[in-house]
């Protein structure tokens, strides 16, 4: 939620496509009286709009046919903008990856990282948010620098690509976890210094489980030249996320990006970040190198990433 995943999982996606249909049966549901503009999208079916998702709450679950979270309200509110019904289906990482890749829905959301390498086998929108890099930590301690997490008790998620930041820093432990729950349940305990995870993921913690005494505190990005002398430091850093389309899907990449600028423009993403416990300065404004990574990859040389309005 990259959401955090391990490259042999991102690679598997290629393979796997195991979905489970959440709601509707595809093109019997089609809106009526689909518009030029909407059918001229080119949605696998003209109106509707197929979204493969893993459940992963706060940003990304299925209730009621409905996908509800962070990324499932931002793609709610382009798609009743652009006219297309939004039609779930449910899988893991791998099977949304495959499921694009292949053509078999029109789009995925849900924490995606941006990379080039994936960009070989599709598209992404602009980012509609920056995960930074969060920590779960026992309440009334501070960690600010990858300095502070020499010689700690570090917890992640199994296959995460903490893991290999984590490995990287002097004296440091790794702990880690089949899920989310092993991480919390260890740092409440005190086995556990400070746990990587998703920030949503960590805020909803808090409120859910008052018991653990856990704070959610943003590590300050290591400088270049760390990440130079130490590359798997980089995981340490935030990372933009995206919309991933199939390759040709053009016209809808074009047309959700649109509506993700504009989002950033009204202040909607803005409320939303807010509405699910997020730090809009912490998510919608880009580090400096979100434009160079992709100028020249797959946006132009001036282009600019959308950000929080100042």
């Amino acid at each position: 939620m990259i959401r955090v995943r391990s490259l042999a999982l991102a690679l598997s996606a290629m393979f796997l496509m195991s979905t489970v249909a959440a709601c509707g049966s595809g093109g019997d549901d089609a809106p009526k009286n689909v518009s030029a503009r909407t059918a001229a999208l080119g949605t696998l079916t003209p109106g509707v709009l197929k979204v493969a998702v893993q459940p992963y709450a706060p940003y990304t679950s299925v209730q009621g046919g409905r996908i509800v979270g962070l990324d499932g309200d931002i793609l709610a509110h382009a798609a009743g903008k652009l006219g297309l019904k939004i039609e779930p289906e449910v899988t893991d990482f791998a099977g949304m990856l495959a499921g694009v890749q292949s053509r078999r829905v029109d789009i995925t959301i849900g924490g995606v990282a941006w990379t080039a390498e994936r960009q070989k086998q599709g598209l992404s929108t602009d980012p509609p948010y920056y995960s930074p890099p969060a920590m779960a930590v026992r309440s009334g301690r501070t960690y600010k620098t990858v300095g502070d997490l020499e010689g700690r008790n570090l917890g992640t998620v199994e296959g995460y690509v903490w893991v290999k930041s984590i490995q990287a820093v002097p004296g440091a432990k790794l702990h880690a976890y089949p899920d989310a729950n092993g991480v919390f349940d260890d740092l409440g305990a005190g086995r556990v210094d400070v746990g990587f995870l998703d920030p949503l993921i960590i805020i909803a913690a808090q409120q859910e489980r008052p018991d653990l005494k856990i704070a959610t505190q943003y590590l300050t990005p290591p400088t270049a030249a760390q990440v130079e002398a130490k590359p798997a430091y980089a995981y340490f850093q935030p990372y933009q996320t995206g919309f991933y389309l199939p390759k040709k899907a053009t016209k809808l990449e074009r047309a959700i990006s649109e509506q993700i600028d504009a989002m950033y423009d009204n202040g909607e993403l803005e409320k939303l970040v807010r509405k699910y416990g997020g730090d809009p300065e912490q998510f919608l404004v880009p580090a400096a190198d979100v434009a160079p990574a992709r100028r020249g990859v797959d946006r132009p040389q001036d282009w600019t990433p959308p950000s929080l309005a100042q």
